[in-house]
């Protein structure tokens, strides 16, 4: 009845309170694309603004307009709606991206340029960030270490906040949906003359779900977080300006793991920034920055005899000064220095030690027109390391108007991303189990400890191996695009990538126990993985009041061992009717775990401006992929059981009432799709409302 009586409400408004004179709502078409045009600036590709349509790499931008009309609160629901990203279930219950075939602990995630931190399974959990302070998100895809450094090997996501218009002015934000989903914000902000500030504060939380009754536990527990944030800016004069940010996020979560065993998880996170901006001429202009982070999270389960089960604890700590000079001698060049520094600590249950890095960086950029037609980019960044090999990334980009209507681009580079704490000094032993995972720095010390005890049968890897530092994963990225657009209302986008992935960090045996059944494993570099394929972005906005976009991804994710293994018939599944084995051929393989060949996505947004109302439909398709080896020969192929392909239909409808209201109404997952045995992060159909009050 909530949705109902809000709906109602929301369609019965005179629309003569939403009169409005054409001037300010119809304008030519021309007009109209070049407002667009020129409002669509990003600045996480080359760390200056740019010009979106002009930039030679690959890039995503999604714009506040789209935020508030689709009626998302979470970061993770807009970024599966986008071209080439999919969210993936991690570790833990959250939610990573995946971005063109590439894992999420592969992308880097940045809020105002900045990095989160709390990778407690090696991929960050993007359900906890809100975006209700959200001006836009910017979407970097391909290799970007030659500006960001380890974790950006598959691209970036830099989510950029809003900043206080002139005067004094508050958001007020209430959303309510099915299983009572309840997400409330605040929004206070304040600009006059030299001095700003925006103070944002959000509350989310949720009862959960259950999407198979009678097992006695949820598939989803109860959780609320709660964020708050603060930007200050203080401009001295002209040339000189100070920025200080903060941010803290809480979250209490209960666990209930089984029907004797529940507990509860409890997050702490916090950041913050000084940044100092000085324009010593029309060419020259500097920016220091101290940055510092700090992400907690504790766990407790007890039994039912209220004994405690288990305790852990995850304690990481980020220190990250940066100093960054951009020199711009005219319109056609732009240089950037930076040197700046990551110093890193992790205090964590199971580790052999509490480890710290300090692993300072330089880099550089050259961004030019050669041409009126021309555009290049050159850049490279230094990584020095003393736990691991140091990396030098450079990078590429060309962009090419060959006319008016239609350019070119490409871009080549280099990504790598560092072993984390946890391949490195995991010290780990499964109680009820018995089996042991030790992390690649930790296995000189601990086998010959697990030696003495008489511990271990026998060495499969001999301790020399582990002589030399653990590598770096590394990827060449290479994307090849062009940009048409016959008409000032059409434009098409197309890409081809491709990424060449090596030295991947994976898991061996590498010692039987000998009190049990179970090994030892630990961490090594050994796989080459290639991911490749085509993305197609096409939009058409006839006017100011209609916009229809798709977007589509062909991907193609392999294993190059597991790919000359079939090819040389060394690989073998079973005739579950027969029991026979036979052998497979180079098309039964499928590729990579949890990779999708095909992604869609179609939305129409609409406007009725003397109703001051909009409505929006947005569909997303994932064609089918394999979770796990369901044969037993260690790969996914044809033979394999599969997650059939499933659409998800989400719908919204906004009214503005007079100045200050507006109601929203919605249904995510419109038909009501679920697969409880094999996906636990959709759970059906959500209806919800949304208020927004502006004082």
């Amino acid at each position: 009845m909530k949705y109902i009586y809000l709906l109602v409400l929301f369609l019965g408004i005179d629309n003569l309170t939403a009169q409005q004179t054409s001037k300010n709502y119809y304008r030519t078409k021309t007009d109209s694309t070049i407002t667009t045009a020129l409002e669509e600036v990003i600045v996480t590709a080359t760390r200056t603004k740019r010009q979106l349509s002009s930039l030679p790499l690959p890039v995503l931008l999604i714009g506040k307009k789209e935020l508030e009309q689709s009626n998302t609160k979470r970061l993770h629901h807009l970024l599966n709606e986008q071209t080439g990203l999919i969210t993936v279930p991690t570790f833990g219950g959250g939610e990573g991206i995946q971005l063109q075939g590439l894992s999420s602990e592969y992308t880097l995630i940045l809020i105002d340029g900045l990095p989160l931190i709390g990778r407690t399974a090696g991929t960050l959990d993007l359900s906890r960030i809100t975006v209700g302070n959200i001006k836009q998100i910017e979407i970097v895809k391909g290799a970007s270490s030659s500006l960001y450094g380890s974790e950006a090997l598959g691209g970036v996501v830099n989510i950029i906040t809003d900043s206080p218009k002139e005067g004094f002015n508050t958001t007020l934000d209430y959303s309510y949906a099915t299983h009572n989903k309840q997400d409330a914000s605040i929004n206070i902000g304040y600009k006059k003359n030299k001095f700003s500030i925006a103070t944002f504060a959000n509350r989310y939380s949720t009862d959960g779900f259950d999407l198979t009754p009678g097992d006695g536990i949820q598939t989803i527990d109860p959780f609320s977080n709660y964020t708050f944030s603060t930007k200050i800016n203080y401009r001295f004069n002209k040339k000189t300006s100070l920025l200080l940010t903060g941010r803290y996020y809480k979250e209490h979560q209960e666990h209930n793991i089984s029907k004797t065993i529940s507990g509860t998880a409890e997050i702490d996170e916090w950041n913050t920034q000084l940044k100092l901006s000085h324009t010593y001429n029309s060419q020259w202009k500097s920016y220091l920055e101290c940055y510092a982070t700090n992400y907690q999270a504790n766990e407790e389960l007890n039994n039912t005899d209220e004994n405690s089960n288990s305790k852990s604890f995850y304690d990481e700590l980020l220190l990250k000064p940066e100093y960054r000079l951009i020199y711009t001698p005219g319109k056609k060049n732009t240089f950037i220095f930076g040197i700046g520094t990551n110093y890193a600590s992790l205090n964590r249950t199971d580790f052999a030690i509490n480890p710290i890095f300090n692993a300072p960086y330089i880099y550089t950029q050259w961004d030019g027109n050669v041409t009126k037609r021309l555009n290049l980019i050159l850049g490279a960044r230094f990584d020095y390391h003393t736990k691991y090999t140091s990396q030098c990334s450079p990078k590429i980009a060309a962009h090419y108007k060959i006319t008016s209507q239609l350019s070119i681009k490409g871009a080549v580079g280099y990504g790598f991303k560092t072993p984390d704490f946890r391949q490195l000094y995991f010290d780990f032993t499964n109680s009820s189990v018995g089996y042991t995972v030790l992390g690649y720095n930790a296995v000189p010390t601990k086998i010959p400890e697990m030696q003495a005890l008489g511990l271990i049968q026998t060495l499969k890897v001999p301790l020399s191996e582990f002589d030399n530092a653990l590598k770096p994963e590394n990827s060449i990225s290479i994307n090849i695009g062009m940009r048409y657009s016959p008409t000032t209302t059409l434009f098409f986008d197309l890409n081809l990538f491709r990424n060449n992935i090596k030295d991947l960090i994976d898991t061996r045996v590498i010692a039987p126990k000998t009190n049990n059944q179970q090994n030892v494993f630990s961490y090594y570099n050994v796989n080459k993985v290639i991911t490749e394929g085509l993305e197609f972005n096409a939009t058409f906005k006839p006017s100011n009041q209609l916009k229809i976009s798709t977007g589509y991804q062909l991907l193609y994710a392999k294993d190059e061992e597991a790919s000359k293994e079939f090819k040389n018939g060394e690989v073998y599944a079973r005739n579950p009717k027969t029991q026979e084995t036979f052998k497979l051929k180079s098309s039964d393989y499928v590729g990579l775990y949890n990779r999708s060949k095909h992604l869609f996505n179609f939305k129409v947004f609409y406007s009725i401006p003397n109703w001051k109302l909009n409505t929006n439909l947005r569909l997303t398709y994932r064609s089918k992929y394999g979770l796990y080896d369901s044969n037993s020969n260690k790969y996914l192929d044809a033979y394999d059981d599969f997650v059939d392909g499933y659409t998800l239909f989400n719908w919204a409808i906004n009214k503005k009432i007079g100045r200050k209201l507006s109601l929203g109404f919605g249904i995510d997952n419109l038909f009501d799709f679920s697969n409880p045995a094999q996906i636990n992060t959709i759970s059906g159909r959500i209806i919800y409302s949304t208020l927004q009050y502006q004082l």
